[in-house]
């Protein structure tokens, strides 16, 4: 797909014109992004932009490295484990520098872990840090106690009285969280048990230290209910102080973010882009104008419609060139720079689209609850109906007429060979002959001949609810492609339901579907980030399954010191989750579609993680002049 000249021309015209009272100097480098950053605070961030940015303008006690994922030094220039893998002890670098000049210490670690442990923060990623010794008890005593406080006549609830439950709060955590320092340069961070992928949890950027001082001035206690207040002005520009490769410049809401390089940060010299600008566009037809135009050097999510269309363009240009290709990467040359030493595309084809396969599961919940929201019983409590409905899911037909980008198939949760040492039990596969046994097993069959399935009194079964979010044709497409499949092998009435995404996340929390679209993530390298959302009482298990046998095994691979029999461990609870119980519907791995030009653009890479630092990505020319 071409986009014409004046088209163009237009869109070049238009980001100007919305810059025309941003008088910064242009950037080194353009990123576009569909969404703005929801806050800069770090225990606060939860979403891809949010940890984009965060890693930008905080470094945690270790980094990922982009192109592997393996944990390297960030302010820890080294650390020690312990024999039994329980105690790290990490030595903060000296020049390790916030970006006002003030040093960055281990104090600064231990204020950071402890907002994160703080119920008032509502910090998203808390159970990161509660493997830490004494840190979940610390956060339900405090939620406990502030709920206490709270039912005291309010005569009693003064300053005074909130100051000294802070103070509790503080001998409390020093007292009984594993999290101490021996020096300013030393943490010590002593853990319940051993954790295979700790040092990937601290690289989360969730995990960033923050200011103590900024953060401080705009927190106040709140006398009525004892919560520590925690404002959120010191995350603006002009008063975030953070200890990354770049500094925030100017943060102006819904239209973009300028950086400039912190001078203070203690690989600066490595930082390839003098200045970044993160522009807020979200119209997803434009952000592709955009980087075809050249006023965006990647653009981060490309979302247009046609975006399967742009990707078959991308794979002729790859067929003609194949044994090019070929030939550098076998020299060891990664894709981009191989791509970039060929002649530009013909009419029909394009290299400034990239469909990457990302750590990630699109999938379809199931509703485990006994009854459904309205008092009924709930089908889908039963197994062997959820068994059922998987079995009658054809995957490739979904990834090849409905999605369209590529996508791997997958009948299981973890991203099958993503993770070194993890091998994926065989799931359930596409088999309607077996799914319907599966339902008669249950007690549904078409006992009148009318091509739908009753139950033993003669009640059809159910209309499924299957309900989706607004807002996304991905979503539309594959709730509709799945209610005829369901229909036409099962014999079942679906009718689908679509709900603005903030009425879809109530729904969801509250048990109000039958079936229900998701997706994830894996925030860390293990197989626990997509099991842990099978766990009882996990605050993502939105399907409320619930099942000892599976609880007991993570368990058991939690106490396990065995690499390899860990691993096994978690296999044998990923397999009970997909050929036995089933509450979550596999359909194949997500793959994220960026928009850049490899001749143009050098730094972002194609790792499944797509940890992307911004202080790696530069315009071809400015990386080639040292800048």
């Amino acid at each position: 797909m071409r986009i014409l000249a004046p088209i163009a021309f237009l869109v070049v015209a238009l980001l100007i014109a919305l810059s025309a009272d941003h008088p910064r100097p242009a950037a080194d480098f353009v990123l576009v992004q569909r969404a703005e950053a929801t806050t800069l605070d770090p225990q606060r961030m939860s979403w891809t932009q949010d940890f984009r940015t965060g890693r930008a303008l905080f470094e945690g006690l270790v980094t990922l490295d982009a192109t592997n994922a393996r944990p390297q030094p960030g302010v820890a220039e080294r650390w020690e484990v312990s024999a039994d893998g329980k105690t790290y002890t990490f030595h903060l670098r000296r020049d390790a520098r916030w970006s006002n000049g003030d040093p960055v210490t281990a104090d600064d670690f231990v204020f950071a872990f402890r907002r994160g442990l703080l119920p008032e923060t509502a910090a998203d990623y808390s159970g990161f840090l509660f493997h830490i010794r004494g840190a979940e008890e610390f956060f339900l005593w405090r939620n406990e106690r502030l709920a206490d406080y709270v039912k005291r006549p309010e005569t009693e609830r003064t300053r005074a009285a909130s100051e000294l439950l802070w103070k509790e709060t503080t001998r409390r955590f020093n007292e009984t969280v594993g999290i101490t320092t021996t020096d300013r340069h030393t943490l010590v961070l002593d853990l319940d048990h051993p954790v295979a992928y700790f040092l990937d949890l601290v690289a989360f950027p969730a995990l960033s230290p923050v200011h103590q001082a900024s953060v401080e001035r705009d927190s106040t206690l709140e006398p009525l209910t004892g919560r520590l207040l925690q404002r959120q002005g010191w995350t603006k520009a002009g008063s975030l102080i953070g200890n990354g490769p770049y500094r925030l410049v100017e943060w102006r809401y819904k239209r973009g973010m300028y950086l400039e390089r912190n001078e203070h940060y203690w690989n600066a010299k490595a930082v390839r882009s003098g200045t970044v600008e993160i522009r807020i566009i979200e119209d997803a037809n434009t952000t592709v104008l955009a980087a075809e135009a050249g006023a965006a050097d990647w653009v981060t999510d490309t979302m247009a419609e046609y975006r399967p269309e742009m990707l078959a363009e991308r794979r002729r240009y790859e067929a003609r060139y194949a044994k090019e290709i070929a030939a550098a990467m076998a020299k060891g040359e990664r894709i981009d720079a191989a791509v970039a030493m060929l002649p530009p595309p013909e009419e029909g084809e394009r290299r400034n689209i990239h469909g990457l396969r990302a750590f990630g599961t699109d999938f379809y919940s199931f509703n485990c609850r006994p009854s459904l929201s309205n008092g009924k019983p709930n089908p889908f409590a039963d197994n062997r109906v959820r068994r059922a409905f998987g079995l009658a899911v054809d995957r490739r037909t979904l990834v090849d007429r409905v999605t369209r980008l590529g996508e791997e198939p997958s009948n299981v949760l973890v991203p099958r060979d993503a993770i070194a040492g993890y091998s994926s039990p065989d799931g359930l596969p596409f088999d309607v002959a077996r799914a319907r046994r599966e339902l008669a097993d249950a007690g549904w069959t078409d006992r009148n001949g009318d091509g739908l399935i009753e139950n033993a009194s003669g009640e059809p079964f159910p209309t499924v609810d299957l309900l989706y979010s607004l807002g996304s044709p991905r979503y539309r497409d594959l709730t509709f492609a799945l209610r005829e499949m369901w229909r036409g092998s099962l014999g079942v009435e679906v009718q689908a339901r679509a709900k603005e995404v903030r009425d879809f996340r109530e729904d969801l929390k509250n048990g109000n579907f039958m079936i229900a679209r998701g997706g994830w993530y894996g925030d860390y390298g293990d197989p626990t980030t997509f099991l842990d959302l099978s766990r009882s009482n996990d605050g993502n298990n939105d399907r409320q399954y619930r099942s000892d046998r599976f609880d007991g095994l993570l368990a058991d691979a939690a106490a396990e010191l065995d690499p390899a029999k860990r691993l096994t461990i978690l296999r044998d609870a990923e397999r009970l989750l997909m050929e036995e119980d089933l509450p979550i519907l596999p359909l194949c791995g997500f793959v994220t579609v960026y928009m850049y030009d490899p001749t143009s653009v050098t730094g972002l890479t194609h790792h499944p993680r797509l940890e992307q630092h911004l202080s790696r990505l530069a315009r071809r020319s400015n990386a080639e002049a040292g800048r």
